[in-house]
């Protein structure tokens, strides 16, 4: 299998170079040529463990890769940093079931595509022959940062580099981010926000010149953001597995259709979906549930994209996000791989902040249902399930359990749902333990851990013990202009 850019036909980029290339030269985004169709039967699935289901659903994408290398990649990527056995395990509750993908060592969704991606890098650098250091550069809403320094801290060959807005984190997850340890790892806080990093590095990524100056000291760039294919790829896995697991506990007919409720920005997360669902994954909706910031609602609703709008600080702060990168890669599928039209909408984002697309491509996005909940619904959320369930949910979630009540509501379709839980709600105790009760108004989050760890019944992830007291390594703080000099401190 070959990939192109969504905004230029390319010849033969095989996936191992897409994955250390990260971004087209063209300012697009890799994807497959074709996308794959399963070549297994659903019922094999039910006898797999997650690293195999990964193995099986990678291997379709990315062909260039032997089965040896891919095996040891989903074999080291899932082992036991993860703190369940399952690796994904789905949680029901009376009205729902929730795919837990918060248990690796960052306690986020973004753990299941960057626990792999290092060993992405490194099989792809020698199948390429890349003599060069790679230069991971990645601008977080939260998650990534911390996954991705998690994963590529202490690996040979490589460098990270992460920005994140310095007032658009939660303390916790700045917490994680600035205590990272590993010579190889720079954290960079950033005046602005998320939108700000992203379209920063995407710019640094642009800068032929640049690019130069690092290539003459023999460094090369590359992306841990889920522009990069070997981020968005083992996110497909999941999916299959949730569908698997939906059979296994008696809440899914084998080969009748399920919908997925995914919280996103970004838009990755549920690109991912999509993609299953076009491999032949029996997904019949695909709900996409935003928060206040709800660029994606509107456009799934008008079929207008504005990033023209106020920007919102909220309490499930990875979704606050205007500009949705992997939005491109839906585009260029449902215009018909049409690279023209995808140049054409791109350009106007940039220059007006806000494009429509045709009334075909809005036809062949059917399958997408958008909602959105702002931060009084997500706080009634949290604690209404916890009330009645004793389960507790963290604000991404919630935003996607009240979306799903909606659609529900709306639709009165009853096809078994899995919701896509992000993050632990140790990642947000703040804004967590206060809808529980407003009695824990006004505690800092370190302290709220504890109280939290009470909740629920003594167990704490690893990740977070004792965080409060770990050493803080990095106090970078810069101004939107300044970033490129920041990677030049660090790396020259």
């Amino acid at each position: 299998m070959f990939y192109t850019s969504t905004r230029k036909q390319l010849e033969e980029i095989t996936a191992t170079k897409a994955i250390l290339q990260g971004i087209s030269e063209d300012g697009g985004l890799f994807v497959p040529k074709t996308l794959p169709t399963m070549d297994f039967k659903l019922k094999e699935m039910l006898d797999w463990n997650y690293q195999e289901i990964a193995y099986r659903i990678i291997r379709l994408f990315f062909e260039d890769m032997k089965e040896e290398d891919l095996r040891y990649c989903t074999t080291h990527a899932y082992d036991v940093k993860f703190d369940s056995d399952e690796i994904v395990p789905l949680a029901s509750i009376k009205h729902a079931n929730f795919l837990e993908l918060f248990h690796g060592p960052t306690i986020a969704f973004k753990d299941m595509a960057l626990s792999i991606l290092p060993y992405f890098m490194l099989v792809s650098k020698k199948y390429n022959n890349e003599k060069d250091d790679i230069v991971i550069l990645t601008a977080t809403s939260g998650d990534t940062g911390k996954a991705a320094l998690e994963g590529f801290s202490g690996v040979e060959g490589t460098k990270i580099i992460v920005f994140f807005p310095e007032d658009g984190v939660s303390d916790i997850q700045k917490q994680q981010m600035v205590t990272t340890v590993g010579d190889n790892t720079f954290v960079v806080g950033v005046k602005g926000n998320f939108d700000d990093c992203q379209t920063g590095v995407k710019e640094i990524f642009g800068d032929v010149d640049f690019k130069k100056e690092l290539a003459d000291k023999n460094y090369k760039f590359s992306s841990a953001n889920s522009i990069n294919i070997g981020r968005l790829v083992p996110q497909v896995a999941y999916y299959f597995a949730a569908y698997a697991k939906m059979v296994k506990a008696g809440k899914l007919e084998l080969g009748k259709e399920m919908n997925v409720v995914v919280p996103t920005g970004n838009f990755g997360n549920i690109l991912a979906a999509y993609y299953a669902k076009n491999m032949g994954l029996p997904i019949k909706k695909l709900v996409c549930a935003s928060n206040t910031n709800k660029v994606l609602f509107d456009f799934l609703e008008t079929g207008t994209y504005d990033r023209n709008r106020e920007f919102h600080l909220t309490s499930s702060p990875s979704m606050d996000i205007l500009i949705s990168s992997n939005l491109e890669r839906l585009l260029y599928h449902v215009s018909g791989e049409n690279t023209e039209k995808v140049c054409e909408l791109m350009k106007e984002l940039k220059e007006k902040g806000v494009y429509s697309v045709t009334d075909e491509m809005r036809k062949n996005m059917a399958d997408f249902y958008g909602g959105y909940a702002d931060d009084a619904m997500t706080k009634e959320v949290i604690k209404k399930v916890y009330d009645e369930e004793g389960y507790l949910m963290d604000t991404h979630t919630a935003v996607a359990y009240s979306v799903y009540e909606k659609y529900v509501a709306d639709t009165k379709d009853e096809t078994p749902t899995v919701i896509v839980s992000t993050a632990s709600p140790y990642k947000f105790t703040s804004s967590v333990m206060t809808a529980v009760s407003d009695k824990y108004e006004g505690i800092d989050d370190f302290t709220l851990l504890e109280e939290m760890k009470k909740l629920e019944n003594g167990y704490m992830p690893k990740a977070m013990d004792g965080i409060a007291n770990r050493e803080i390594k990095h106090k970078n703080v810069c101004e939107v202009s300044e970033m490129p000099q920041m990677v030049r401190n660090f790396l020259v």
